[in-house]
C-alpha cells in the first residue's frame, strides 16, 4: 500500500534511555512502514542539552509554535547523581517546565484502559483526565542556598522604581529559599482551557489548591477560576448537566479516592504532577498515562507521562532482554499524527492514528503484553513478550485492520 501523505511536519523532540531506545522502534516498526513521516528533529537527549547548553529545548519549543504541534521522547532532568554521571556542565532544569513556560497552556493527562486489568481503587468505575497548569510555580522557580545568619525578603520592583518587601525569613545559620511565581494571564488561560475540556468531556470539574494556608497565591487561582466560571461557563455547565466543585486539596485526594471516577480533575502545577502518576499507577501502570499539553494559541505537544526507564535502559545497555511497557509513547505519536491529521484536513492520517491505538489495546486485551501489565493483567491466557516483540504484535494487529 501507499504511504500516508504528510503536509506539514511534526516538531519531533527525541529523548533519552530505554525511553529514546523505544522511540527510535516505534518509528521503524509502526510508522514509516505506513506513513511518509515529515519531522523537525531535536535532540533532546541529556547529552545534546548539556552540549548545546540548553538552547535545543527551547529551539524546539520555539518550532511547536511555529508548526504547532509536536510529539516528545521522555527525558532526563538532572539531578547532583546525573550531573556526575554524564559530567555536566550544569544541573539543568526540567526539559518539560522550560518547554511548557514557553508555549503555556494546560496538560491534559487520562489513562489508557483495557480490558482485564482493573483500577486498584475498587471504586473507580470511569477514567479520571488530570488537568495540570503548565505554567510558572516550582517550574520556573528561583533558588538559593543560605550561608550563615542573615534576612531574606521578596521584593517587587514596579516599572517606576517603587519597591515593595515582604520578609520571608531571619535565618541564625545556613538554609535555603525559593522564589515562584505565576500569571494572571496564564490562570486565566489555564481555567478555560479546563473548563472547555469539561464541556467537551461532558465531565463534572475538579478544582483544588491550598488557599486556606496560601491566601494570597493559591487563592488568587481559586478567584479567578470562580470568577471566569460565573461570566462564561455557568448556564453552559448547567446545559450540559454537568458541575464545577472546588476544594481543598488534601480534601480532594479523599475524595478522589472514595469516588468513581468520571471527572476532570485540575490541579496547580507541581499538584497536577504527582496526582497525575497516582492516578495513572492506580488505574494500573504509569506506563498507559497519554499526556497532551495544549495551549492558548492552538499548540499541541504530545508525550508520555512517565520517565525514561533507567533500570531497563541498564539491563540494554548488558544486552540483557527486557519488556518495556511502550503504549504511553505510541499513544504520543497517534495523538500528535491524529492532530497533524485533523488541522492539514489528511482523514487518512487521522484514521492510521486510530488504528494504531486500537492495534495496540486489542493486543494487550487478547492477552499479549509486557511484564508489567501481565503482573496485573486478569485475563486467562496471558503471554509475556520483550520490548521489541511487543511492537511487532501491535503491527501484526494494525496490518489486520489496513
Amino acid at each position: 500500500m501507499a504511504k500516508i501523505l504528510m503536509k506539514t511536519p511534526l516538531v519531533e523532540m527525541d529523548g533519552d534511555e530505554m525511553t529514546r531506545i523505544i522511540w527510535k522502534w516505534i518509528k521503524e516498526i509502526l510508522i514509516e512502514p505506513y506513513v511518509d513521516l515529515k519531522t523537525e528533529y531535536y535532540d533532546l537527549g541529556l547529552e545534546n542539552r548539556d552540549r548545546t547548553n540548553d538552547q535545543v529545548t527551547v529551539d524546539a519549543a520555539e518550532a511547536t509554535k511555529k508548526y504547532g504541534v509536536a510529539v516528545k521522547c521522555a527525558t532526563i532532568t538532572p539531578n547532583a547523581a546525573r550531573v556526575k554521571e554524564y559530567n555536566l556542565k550544569e544541573m539543568w532544569k526540567s526539559p518539560n517546565g522550560t518547554i511548557r513556560s514557553i508555549l503555556d497552556g494546560t496538560v491534559f493527562r487520562e489513562p489508557v484502559l483495557v480490558k482485564g486489568i482493573n483500577p486498584f481503587v475498587r471504586t473507580w468505575k470511569k477514567p479520571i483526565s488530570i488537568a495540570r497548569h503548565a505554567y510558572g510555580d516550582i517550574y520556573k522557580n528561583t533558588e538559593m542556598k543560605i550561608s550563615g545568619p542573615g534576612k531574606a525578603e521578596i521584593v517587587f520592583t514596579d516599572s517606576k522604581g517603587a519597591e515593595t518587601r515582604r520578609p520571608i525569613h531571619t535565618f541564625d545559620g545556613d538554609g535555603i529559599i525559593m522564589g515562584m511565581h505565576n500569571t494572571k494571564k496564564s490562570i486565566e488561560s489555564f481555567a478555560r482551557a479546563c473548563f472547555s475540556y469539561a464541556l467537551d468531556k461532558k465531565m463534572d470539574l475538579w478544582f483544588a489548591t491550598k488557599d486556606t494556608i496560601s491566601k494570597i497565591y493559591d487563592h488568587s487561582f481559586k478567584d479567578i477560576f470562580q470568577e471566569i466560571y460565573e461570566a462564561e461557563y455557568n448556564g453552559r455547565f448547567k446545559s450540559a448537566g454537568i458541575e464545577y466543585f472546588y476544594t481543598l486539596i488534601d480534601d480532594a485526594v479523599a475524595r478522589v479516592m472514595r469516588s468513581e471516577g468520571g471527572f476532570v480533575w485540575a490541579c496547580k502545577n507541581y499538584d497536577g504532577d504527582v496526582m497525575s502518576d497516582m492516578v495513572a499507577s492506580a488505574f494500573g501502570s504509569l506506563a498507559m498515562m497519554t499526556s497532551v499539553l495544549v495551549s492558548p494559541q492552538g499548540f499541541y505537544e504530545y508525550e508520555a507521562a512517565h520517565g525514561t526507564v533507567q533500570r531497563h535502559y541498564y539491563q540494554h545497555l548488558e544486552g540483557r532482554e527486557t519488556s518495556t511497557n511502550s503504549i504511553a509513547t505510541v499513544f504520543a505519536w497517534t495523538g500528535a499524527l491524529r492532530k497533524r491529521g485533523e488541522l492539514d484536513h489528511l482523514p487518512k492520517l487521522a484514521s492510521f492514528a486510530d488504528k494504531l491505538e486500537k492495534a495496540s489495546r486489542d493486543t494487550i486485551e487478547q492477552g499479549i503484553m509486557t511484564k508489567d501489565l501481565s503482573i496485573l493483567s486478569e485475563l486467562g491466557n496471558k503471554k509475556t513478550v520483550n520490548t521489541k516483540d511487543f511492537l511487532s504484535e501491535i503491527q501484526v494487529r494494525l496490518n489486520a485492520f489496513l
